[in-house]
């Protein structure tokens, strides 16, 4: 089943793609997000046609559950067929860039879309097989509590892990509105399935890819940074930004984006 999507720009007019067209831009959000949380950063790509998707339990998907990475990427990739997706870019946010990760390591469908850049945010890349279990208690805990628990009450705890560390008191409560009407069940399952626990090590698949690959994240975004710099993928860390680069600074988002992009075409 295809997930919702949003399109801006002659997306559907992808399917008569030339070698100078422009790759249509796909963004996946994050966790607790949608696709509506791109919304800056597409103001500033009007050069260019943009499909943004709600994840399953997430925003106008909040009904459609998944089993785990392959099955999302499944969905993803039927959305984009419905869409008539020819050439693009992917680009993906903390769990939305895990997904895009697992996207572009599988095997390319026959007569698919072409994927032709990959952009990822704050994603983490894999953990070994010794720090899974913890990781799945860790996610089991707050799924759990996304289930039974109003959302407010739970995100009022989510925000003060360490990776939110950055974000000051006014920045947690615009995020807690922001966020308290979201769907708990279906933020749950999708915390499951998707797990950093069950996601395979990618960075290794990653590295053989023959795709340009970008990585950006923010310089106070401590734990990202370490990783993005060990990795020896293409990096850009922003300054004055946290986690989620592209709300705190759509702007210096936007400009390493389109760097990427005059190097692709």
């Amino acid at each position: 089943m295809p997930l919702y999507s949003e399109v801006f720009g002659h997306v559907s007019d992808r399917a008569e793609h030339s070698p100078s067209s422009p790759p249509v831009l796909v963004f996946l959000h994050g966790l607790l997000g949608t696709c509506r949380d791109w919304a800056a950063v597409i103001q500033q790509c009007a050069a260019y046609p943009c499909l943004t998707i709600d994840l399953p339990g997430h925003g106008h998907s909040r009904e459609i559950t998944t089993m785990g990475f392959e099955d999302v990427n499944r969905q993803i990739i039927e959305t984009l067929r419905q869409r008539e997706i020819r050439h693009y870019v992917l680009i993906g946010y903390s769990m939305g860039a895990r997904l895009a990760m697992y996207h572009a390591c599988q095997p390319r469908p026959a007569n698919g879309p072409t994927l032709v850049g990959l952009v990822l945010e704050g994603g983490h890349f894999g953990l070994p097989e010794s720090q899974r279990s913890a990781r799945l208690a860790h996610d089991s805990h707050w799924a759990q509590r996304f289930m039974v628990e109003l959302p407010e009450q739970v995100l009022r705890d989510w925000y003060q892990q360490p990776v939110f560390a950055s974000l000051n008191l006014a920045q947690r409560q615009q995020l807690i509105s922001k966020r308290k009407d979201l769907f708990g069940p279906g933020i749950a399952q999708m915390l499951r399935a998707t797990s950093l626990a069950n996601q395979p090590m990618l960075l290794a698949s990653l590295a053989a890819l023959n795709l340009p690959i970008h990585y950006l994240c923010g310089d106070k975004d401590t734990k990202f940074r370490a990783l993005a710099e060990a990795s020896a993928l293409d990096v850009s860390v922003i300054p004055g930004a946290g986690h989620n680069v592209h709300v705190e600074r759509p702007d210096a988002f936007s400009a390493v984006l389109q760097q990427f992009l005059n190097l692709i075409q």
